[in-house]
């Protein structure tokens, strides 16, 4: 305990201040608690610690870019996102990194992380160069069993708490996640992409390497080309995709899925890593690289339609269990293979239409699980409920195939969901209730406020409605058919950085289309617009 100033009086129980105070005056007591000790750590006063972290906040601020549009009330969303990301965001030895969220996660999660860094590189690069160095330093480098670690495999979650420490819970340094490893490649590659950042890339080369051989060598447990997961620590988590609930992974019929299981999104990022790191690999001139890249796409490509594409549910299955059965569920799941583009461009057009009936579309969002699946349940955690940041990536995917409409639809609905939530801070998720007139959605009773992915999510769905991306290569700035919500006439982007180069932009609507100006220019960086 610290205290500023000292108390009048202190026991081994208490601390005792005598105070006399005049009409309207104001004293201020400071009281530092500090659990445990490191040598060497000197605890700050309260003012300047406060100081520091506001500082800290508004430099992250600085380097990100600048949203204004005509609707004063989407404005207020988009602030409230951006500061809720640089309040998680956190400085480590690596560079940023985005805690996942208050209260319950707030420590570092490599796959919130990842998507958080891939939602808003487009507004943030420097956070996706912070995730990528810091989770590079913390990859697996050897078999651990009770704490689902391989060699290559990127971490699940690294917490500093009493419970860890102890081993109570096996997150101290925890490896639980399938999708963590392809997802890390896929974030690099779209990273590089949109900085040209080769430096990064030859520091963690030998890091992406090893994340492709823990694809081809641990990740594909049976060698069926598919990636599956299999727990082995005794205390850690039986599902290891986004959906980690105990329940989250089952057949039509309500039976759970036993392993090693295949989940459906997994084989999407395991196609967007191999795309990227081939890519990536030619660019260097490693060849032993981009050939086992191009061995795996080819071998995924040829088998995931057949295995995974269920005609009855109109959509690719949930996942493959143990025994190569599918499980024939309507997932959100399934939309993730959209942003990846292992979808094909028939199945991309049945599931729009699954993705957007009423059992699924609530009004809000796109609901984790459809409505009359056996597990359905509106309140439950995965099995029904709305999560932004899982209708952000549905969203990109939508944008990919040229469904900017339904993009559209997403936005609305989770702008309209912000209206109703406090501080317009979407929460990390919602019950899948329908929409009614008049009334907002039904939170979820202890749902992170903020959660960095949530809070992400507005950024992305932005960018999938205006088709932007990037181009290093060519120090391009792209749109390709660029559309807004009709609650927006115009948007105003400004700081928005390639290469050396800045840009100012003046988006306008014009019923269905989008005029893009360039209010100012700094350097060569070219606008190319598509339609």
């Amino acid at each position: 305990l610290y205290f500023n100033p000292m108390p009048d009086r202190i026991t081994a129980g208490s601390a005792q201040y005598l105070l006399t105070l005049k009409p309207d005056e104001e004293r201020h007591i400071y009281i530092t608690i500090a659990v445990g000790y490191e040598k060497g750590k000197t605890i700050v006063e309260y003012d300047s610690a406060f100081q520091y972290l506001k500082e800290g906040i508004e430099r992250v601020k600085s380097n990100m870019v600048s949203i204004t549009t005509s609707n004063e009330q989407f404005n207020e969303f988009l602030d409230r996102s951006k500061a809720d990301i640089c309040t998680l965001v956190t400085k480590t030895d690596f560079g940023l990194y985005p805690y996942a969220g208050i209260p319950w996660y707030s420590a570092i999660f490599g796959r919130d992380g990842i998507i958080t860094a891939l939602e808003c590189l487009w507004t943030a690069p420097d956070v996706a160069r912070g995730v990528l160095a810091y989770l590079s330093a913390h990859q697996a480098k050897d078999f651990d069993p009770e704490n689902d670690a391989e060699p290559g495999k990127i971490p699940h979650e690294i917490r500093k708490g009493e419970m860890a420490r102890t081993g109570e819970v096996p997150f101290a340094h925890y490896y639980g996640s399938v999708d963590a490893t392809p997802l890390y490649i896929f974030l690099a590659g779209e990273y590089f992409k949109r900085t040209g950042d080769i430096d990064l890339i030859d520091d963690i080369w030998e890091n992406l390497k090893a994340a492709l051989r823990w694809i081809k060598d641990h990740g594909d447990i049976d060698g069926d080309g598919f990636v599956e997961y299999y727990r082995h620590s005794r205390k850690g988590l039986i599902n290891q995709g986004w959906k980690d609930s105990y329940n989250s992974v089952f057949h039509a019929s309500g039976e759970l899925a036993e392993g090693p299981v295949a989940i459906v999104e997994v084989q999407g990022y395991v196609f967007g890593a191999c795309n990227h790191i081939l890519k990536i690999a030619r660019y260097l001139g490693d060849q032993e690289v981009a050939s086992l890249a191009d061995t795996l796409l080819r071998k995924l490509k040829r088998n995931f339609h057949r295995a995974f594409w269920s005609k009855r549910i109109g959509m690719y299955a949930l996942a493959l269990d143990g025994k190569k059965q599918p499980c024939e569920v309507r997932s959100s799941n399934a939309g993730h293979t959209l942003f990846t583009g292992i979808a094909r461009t028939t199945a991309a057009r049945s599931m729009v239409r699954t993705l957007f009936s009423g059992d699924f579309f609530s009004g809000w969002g796109i609901r984790t699980i459809a409505r009359g699946e056996a597990l359905y349940n509106p309140m439950s955690y995965h099995n029904g409920t709305i999560w932004p940041h899982d209708n952000a990536l549905i969203g990109l995917g939508l944008s990919r195939y040229g469904y900017k409409k339904e993009v559209i639809r997403l936005l609305e609905g989770l702008f309209e969901a912000s209206l109703y939530v406090e501080l317009h801070r979407l929460p990390e998720l919602f019950c899948g209730f329908i929409r009614r007139p008049g009334e907002g959605p039904t939170l979820y009773p202890v749902a992170c406020q903020p959660q960095a992915w949530a809070s992400a999510a507005v950024f992305l769905l932005l960018q999938a409605c205006l088709g932007l991306n990037f181009e290093a290569e060519t120090n391009s700035i792209i749109f390709k058919n660029p559309m807004l919500p009709h609650f927006v006439d115009y948007v105003e982007i400004d700081n928005l950085r390639l290469l050396d180069s800045r840009v100012r932009l003046y988006l306008e609507r014009y019923k269905d289309d989008v005029v893009v100006k360039v209010l100012d220019k700094v350097g060569d960086v070219k606008i190319v617009i598509y339609k």
